[in-house]
C-alpha cells in the first residue's frame, strides 16, 4: 500500500471519527417554552467542537434567525453536547443568549456547519455550503419544500406525531432517522452510556432583600469518592462583587453529599432596582454534571422610587397629562359612523408615522409603561392587581412567581403568533407598518400587559366576560383597561374585530364579549396609570389609544352614539341640569343638586382632557383650572351628565 493511499485512508478515518450530528431537538414545551434544547453527538467521546456552528432556520422565509459558535467546547464522555435554556435539566453545556422560547416550533430547521456564527447573521439564506448535518421539523405543520430542498434532506419530522409535543422531542435512531419520544437531554437516546452523578444548587428562598444573609447548598446525588471542590460565580448584569460578600468556593468532603456557602448581601443606598444574581458553576469536575446550573435568585432593592400618581387599585386622576399634540385628533372631528372608524384606523395605523417594534422590545416597553407607581422597581400585574419585581420576568425554569407578556387580544385569536422577532433591538430600530400588517399585533404594546405567568395561562385565549373575569376576588381595576385595549386592536388592524357574544375560540379575527367590555369601560374609567402607559407607548410606537384620551369616543364607535357626529368638544350636549354654579361663572367650586358618586372629566375647547378625577360629594373644587370655557362630563353607575362650565 503506497504512502498516498495510507494518508488518504488516515484522513478519511479522522473525518469519520470526528463526525458530529444532531442527536435530539426539543422545540415545543408547555407555556413559554422554557426547556428547549438541541443535543449534538460526536462519534468519539470528549471531542473538541472547534470550527462548528449551529444555525437555526425559519421556515417562513427559509433564512437564519440565530447561530451559536461551538469553539472552545467539547463533547462529554458519551459524545454528547447540549445547547438550551437554563431550565433544561441536566444543565446545558451552552445556554442560549435569550431567556426562553428561542427555538421556533416549526416548520423550521436546525443545522450544523463548518464555520462561525459571523458567517450566519440573521436572515442569511439557507445553504448547503459547508453543511454537516440538518433536521427539518414541525409540530403538526405541513412539509416545507424550501427547507427540505435547501438543506438537501427528504423527511420533515413531527415532534407531535404522538400527540404529546409538550413532553416529546425528535430523537435520532440507529438508522439515522428520527422519532418522537420523551425528551432525554444529556443522555443517549437508547438509554445506555455513562450515568454521571449530579450536583444540585439550592437555597431556602428565591427572593432576598438587600442586607439579608443566606446559604447556598450544593448537593451531590451520591457520596463523593474524594474531596470535590466546587467554584462558582454570582455576578450577572448589574449585580457585581460590590453587592455581596462570601466565599465562592466550597468542598464536598469525601464520603459526604453536601456543602454550604454563606452569602451576605450589601445594603447600599443606591436605587438600582431589583437585581438577579445567578449561581454559575465554574469548570465543574468532568466526572459530574449539574442539574440546575445558572440558578437565579432575585435581590429586592429597598431604595426604590415612587411615582406621583396612584396604582389602578388606588387610582388618581389629572396628575398625568397626555403628551399628544393639540391637533393629534383633529382628523376625527366632525365625523360619524364608518367614516369615524376609518379615520381612527388611519390615525393609529399611519404608515408614515407609526412604528412596529419587536416582541423582544416588549419587555423594555412594559417595564417603562407598567411601572408600579408605589415601587418603581416593580411592574404592575394585570388581573392580579399587585406589584412584582421587574427582574422576575418569565425565563427558563419555573414560572411560579414570575410575570410574562400577556396578549390582551390573544395571539391565536388575532392570528399574529410569532409575528415579530423575539430579539430586542431598541426604540429607534423599528418596522414600517399599517392596518394590514396584522402580524405586528404580536408586539403592539397597547395590547400587551404584564401578568402573573400562572394567571396568564389560566386566561388562555378566552373571551372576556362570562368566559374570563379575572382571578377570584379581584377588584376589577383592570377591566376598563382591557376593554379599551381590545377596542383599540379592533380599529388598529383591519383583520381584527370585537363582537357581541362568545365566538368559537378557534375563530381568528374575532374576540368577545363587546357587551361586557362596554360595561367594563364605563365602570372603570381611564386613570393616571393608564394615561402614563399611553404616553410611554406613544413614545415607542408613535400612536396612541384614543379611547384613553377620549373615553367618550367609545360610545361613538361601539356604543349608543354610533352614527352621531364626534367633534372637538367630545360631542357634549347639555341634556341634564344636574349642576348649578355659585357663582356663575364658577370661581372655585361647582355644586351639585345631589350627591354624585362617579367620575368627573373636564375638557378644554380643543377637546383636550385637562382634568379627570373621582367624585363622591355634592361639590367639586375647580380652583386649579385657568379662566375660560370648558366642557364637563360626569359618569355614575347609572347616569351620564354633560354640559359647559365657564371658569372665572
Amino acid at each position: 500500500m503506497n504512502k498516498l493511499l495510507l494518508l488518504t485512508l488516515f484522513l478519511f478515518s479522522t473525518l469519520v471519527n470526528a463526525q458530529i450530528v444532531i442527536n435530539e431537538v426539543d422545540a415545543d414545551n408547555p407555556s413559554t417554552d422554557t426547556k428547549e434544547f438541541i443535543e449534538l453527538k460526536t462519534t468519539n467521546p470528549n471531542t473538541p467542537l472547534d470550527g462548528y456552528v449551529v444555525v437555526l432556520f425559519n421556515g417562513s422565509d427559509d433564512s437564519s434567525y440565530d447561530a451559536f459558535d461551538l469553539d472552545g467546547y467539547t463533547s462529554d464522555v458519551n459524545g454528547l453536547f447540549v445547547l438550551g435554556t437554563s431550565g433544561v435539566s441536566p444543565s446545558p453545556d451552552l445556554i442560549f443568549s435569550k431567556a426562553d422560547n428561542v427555538i421556533q416550533n416549526g416548520a423550521d430547521a436546525v443545522a450544523i456547519y463548518r464555520g462561525d456564527a459571523t458567517d450566519f447573521p440573521n436572515d442569511t439564506p439557507i445553504t448547503q455550503t459547508d453543511l454537516i448535518d440538518a433536521i427539518v421539523y414541525d409540530t403538526n405543520d405541513g412539509d416545507d419544500p424550501g427547507l427540505l430542498n435547501g438543506l438537501g434532506v427528504s423527511v420533515q419530522y413531527n415532534e407531535n406525531e404522538n400527540s404529546d409535543k409538550d413532553h416529546h422531542s425528535n430523537q435520532r435512531k440507529a438508522d439515522n432517522t428520527f422519532e418522537a419520544k420523551i425528551a432525554t437531554p444529556g443522555a443517549l437516546n437508547n438509554g445506555t452510556g455513562v450515568q454521571k452523578p449530579t450536583i444540585a444548587i439550592s437555597t431556602t428562598k428565591n427572593v432576598y432583600a438587600e442586607g439579608e444573609q443566606f446559604d447556598i447548598t450544593f448537593t451531590c446525588s451520591e457520596d463523593v469518592k474524594s474531596d470535590l471542590t466546587i467554584n462558582y460565580t454570582l455576578t450577572k448584569d448589574n449585580f457585581t462583587t460590590s453587592d455581596y460578600t462570601g466565599d465562592l468556593s466550597v468542598t464536598i468532603g469525601n464520603g459526604t453529599t453536601t456543602a454550604t456557602s454563606t452569602i451576605a448581601l450589601t445594603d447600599d443606598t443606591e436605587d438600582e432596582g431589583d437585581e438577579t444574581l445567578v449561581v454559575t458553576l465554574d469548570n465543574l469536575n468532568a466526572d459530574y454534571q449539574a442539574t440546575n446550573n445558572f440558578y437565579a435568585i432575585t435581590i429586592k432593592d429597598n431604595d426604590y422610587a415612587v411615582s406621583n400618581y396612584g396604582t389602578p387599585l388606588n387610582p388618581t386622576y389629572g396628575k398625568v397629562s397626555t403628551t399628544a399634540s393639540d391637533d393629534y385628533y383633529s382628523s376625527l372631528y366632525g365625523l360619524s359612523g364608518q367614516d369615524l372608524k376609518n379615520a381612527i384606523t388611519t390615525l393609529i395605523s399611519d404608515a408614515s408615522v407609526v412604528r412596529a417594534q419587536t416582541y423582544g422590545d416588549v419587555w423594555d416597553m412594559l417595564k417603562e409603561a407598567d411601572v408600579n407607581p408605589s415601587n418603581n422597581s416593580e411592574i404592575w400585574l394585570l388581573y392580579s392587581e399587585q406589584g412584582r419585581g421587574k427582574s422576575e420576568q418569565q425565563g427558563s425554569g419555573s414560572s411560579v412567581g414570575k410575570w410574562n407578556r400577556e396578549h390582551v387580544y390573544p395571539q391565536s385569536r388575532g392570528g399574529f403568533k410569532d409575528g415579530t422577532s423575539r430579539s430586542a433591538d431598541g426604540k429607534e430600530v423599528y418596522m414600517n407598518t399599517d392596518a394590514n400588517h396584522t402580524e405586528h399585533g404580536h408586539a403592539d404594546a397597547h395590547s400587551l400587559r404584564p401578568a402573573d405567568s400562572g394567571e396568564n395561562t389560566r386566561r388562555s385565549n378566552n373571551d372576556f366576560g362570562e368566559e374570563y373575569s379575572g382571578p377570584a376576588g379581584n377588584a376589577g381595576s383592570w377591566k376598563g383597561d382591557v376593554a379599551r385595549s381590545v377596542m383599540y386592536m379592533a380599529l388598529r388592524y383591519n383583520a381584527l374585530d370585537v363582537v357581541t357574544g362568545n365566538p368559537d375560540n378557534g375563530t381568528v379575527g374575532q374576540l368577545g364579549d363587546l357587551t361586557h367590555l362596554l360595561a367594563w369601560h364605563k365602570a372603570d374609567r381611564p386613570d393616571d396609570y393608564e394615561m402614563h402607559r399611553n404616553n410611554v407607548i406613544y413614545d415607542w410606537q408613535k400612536n396612541r389609544n384614543p379611547f384613553i384620551d377620549f373615553p367618550d369616543l367609545v360610545d361613538y364607535v361601539f356604543g349608543d352614539k354610533q352614527g352621531s357626529v364626534f367633534n372637538k368638544s367630545t360631542a357634549i350636549d347639555e341634556k341634564s341640569n344636574v349642576l348649578y354654579f355659585v357663582p356663575n361663572p364658577v370661581v372655585n367650586k361647582i355644586r351639585f343638586k345631589k350627591t354624585i358618586s362617579g367620575y368627573i372629566e373636564i375638557y378644554d375647547l380643543n377637546g383636550k382632557k385637562v382634568l379627570s378625577d373621582k367624585v363622591n360629594a355634592r361639590e367639586y373644587d375647580l380652583s386649579t383650572l385657568k379662566s375660560g370655557l370648558y366642557f364637563y362630563q360626569i359618569q355614575t353607575k347609572t347616569e351620564s351628565f354633560k354640559g359647559k362650565i365657564i371658569k372665572k
